[in-house]
């Protein structure tokens, strides 16, 4: 077993004296987390800006957002290696300046081209900040420190998220797209700056060099390769058709027509797939020969590990169903602005910094397990609290006052449920384990990316139906149009008729088909939202597998 060497490391629960971990560190790694979480979700909001500003058109447009994704998917397991092996402060702050340059090259993008490589280079520096963020606080905080530690660490993440749009719409409304990447250069500053006195360096004492990291080139190709196959797939089903072509894919001189008998996406999961099955029979062959692997699979043997893993990314497709299908009702069938949909999302964030305090306290009553539970059921109790206030009549203040139940539960479970997936694996892998967990997070969000557009198509076209059977003298043609293009738009189509109220091209039947189409959006919405929590009720099952593993282990 490789030791791990670090400046200031706390020690095991138990021990004598047992110091106090620096806690300065913390806040450094939980702003270098909060900084790349922002990211993921700030840019969203800003897109049809940015197509009026560089004049890009949609598919452009699309890669921008999936881009940033698929490249930090595809990098996080070498990164997490890398940190392991050469220091985990030291991954950090290159991460860092990577990120930051790819912000800049963002923010004075004249050209889509040169905006989607900035998103290359942003993806890059992600890669290499978040696992190194993990697995520094999962190094130097153990025993009665850590769930403190990781309550901090998973507000911070539910909080970055939560306040993305809103930052989003705000920057884009007032002083322009351009600073929803500049915001990274001050915190990228903070982080790199302070990241020298206040973070201790940590790595696997008597790890190899890189060139023998290099012979493993072909489980890093297979590992990068198959996961952004993966997440493009799920990311992008929606967009290009899951079995048909919807559109077709163009990426320089290649382009997957339209009239193709097979679209893409199935192709690129199962492609995704084999080279993932690929990357595991090979790093095992590898292990066996007692050679150097990228990634040691047999941590999965480590329950709390396998288990945790597998409770995470379902948690994480249920809770991006929740985002994806909010805006959207605030949006289309509240009539809100994106500012204004911001602002009540970014609410959860109070419950998350709530939780996020509390954290500790709750943990040494209940355990990590415990109070991951307590947080989940926490989540759906805010998620059918949402749904019960999704209406065009009801206050919107008690939305938002669900949602802050939702917000401490994802504080008390996010948090929690990462340190429970960590804390059986060995510190001197800790690099290695944080960027698996963190990619396994990521194609659980690329899930719910997937399975949020579908579930609430499906549900739009079984409830939209019945509400425009109902009006008197339409044609059952131009209700089959409304109901595909509500569907294909996500809802957005029913603001511009509720725009033109009886002055559109549907006369005095403007305002009655406005009504039936937000009325059935708002059921589908609900359909949506309650599938969501379906999925957090199959990752609280599964949690109990995690309880029970973690209470089966030795105190660390």
């Amino acid at each position: 077993m490789q030791k791990d060497t670090q400046q200031t490391a706390a020690p095991a629960a138990g021990e004598a004296g047992e110091p106090k971990p620096p806690w300065k560190a913390l806040w450094v790694l939980a702003l270098g987390l909060a900084m790349i979480v922002l990211d993921s979700s700030i840019v969203n909001v800003s897109i049809p800006a940015i197509i009026d500003a560089i004049h890009i058109n949609l598919t452009d447009a699309q890669w921008i957002t999936a881009l940033y994704s698929i490249i930090l998917a595809a990098l996080l397991l070498p990164s997490g290696r890398l940190g392991d092996m050469y220091g985990r402060k030291r991954l950090l702050q290159i991460g860092t300046v990577i990120f930051v340059a790819g912000s800049l090259l963002a923010a004075s993008s004249q050209t889509g081209t040169l905006l989607l490589l900035a998103r290359v280079v942003q993806g890059i520096g992600g890669a290499l900040v978040m696992p190194s963020t993990l697995s520094s606080v999962s190094a130097n905080f153990r025993g009665k420190y850590r769930a403190a530690a990781f309550g901090v660490w998973g507000a911070v993440m539910s909080s970055a998220a939560a306040i993305g749009p809103l930052l989003g719409g705000l920057f884009t409304q007032t002083i322009g797209w351009r600073w929803i990447f500049l915001v990274n250069l001050p915190l990228g500053a903070i982080v790199f700056i302070c990241s020298i006195p206040f973070v201790p360096e940590s790595k696997a004492q008597g790890s190899s060099t890189g060139g023998s990291l290099l012979s493993d080139a072909g489980g890093i190709l297979l590992s990068a390769f198959g996961s952004a196959f993966v997440v493009f797939g799920l990311i992008e089903g929606e967009t290009y058709g899951w079995w048909h072509p919807a559109k077709a894919l163009t990426i320089g001189s290649v382009t997957w027509p339209q009239s193709a008998a097979l679209s893409v996406i199935p192709v690129c999961l199962v492609l995704g797939l084999i080279l993932l099955a690929c990357f595991v029979a090979l790093e095992l062959k590898r292990k066996r020969g007692g050679r150097l692997v990228m990634l040691d699979v047999t941590l999965f043997k480590i329950k709390t590990f396998g288990w945790g893993n597998f409770t995470a990314a379902i948690i994480n497709a249920g809770e991006f169903v929740v985002i994806f299908t909010l805006p959207l009702y605030l949006i289309n069938a509240r009539s809100l602005d994106t500012l204004q949909a911001g602002g009540i999302i970014a609410v959860l964030a109070l419950g998350s910094i709530v939780s996020g305090g509390m954290a500790r306290f709750v943990s040494a009553k209940l355990g990590a397990g415990g109070t991951v539970q307590l947080g989940l059921v926490l989540e759906m109790i805010g998620v059918l609290a949402a749904i019960a206030c999704m209406g065009t009549s009801i206050p919107v203040w008690l939305l938002m006052a669900a949602l802050v139940i939702y917000g401490l539960g994802l504080g008390f479970a996010s948090a929690q449920l990462t340190s429970l997936v960590l804390s059986g694996v060995p510190i001197a892998q800790s690099g290695e384990g944080s960027a698996t967990q963190s990619t396994i997070r990521q194609l659980g969000t690329a899930l719910g990316a997937a399975v949020s557009g579908t579930a609430l198509s499906v549900a739009v076209g079984l409830t939209t139906p019945g509400k425009l059977a109902a009006i008197p003298g339409l044609p059952k043609g131009l209700s089959d149009g409304l109901v595909s293009g509500v569907k294909s738009s996500a809802g957005n189509m029913i603001s511009g008729i509720r725009a033109q109220g009886s002055h559109g091209k549907f006369g005095a039947l403007g305002p009655q088909i406005t009504d039936a189409l937000t009325s059935g959006f708002v059921q589908g919405g609900q359909m949506a939202m309650a599938f969501a929590c379906v999925l957090l009720l199959v990752g609280l099952l599964a949690s109990i597998a995690v309880r029970k593993a973690a209470e089966e282990a030795p105190a660390r």
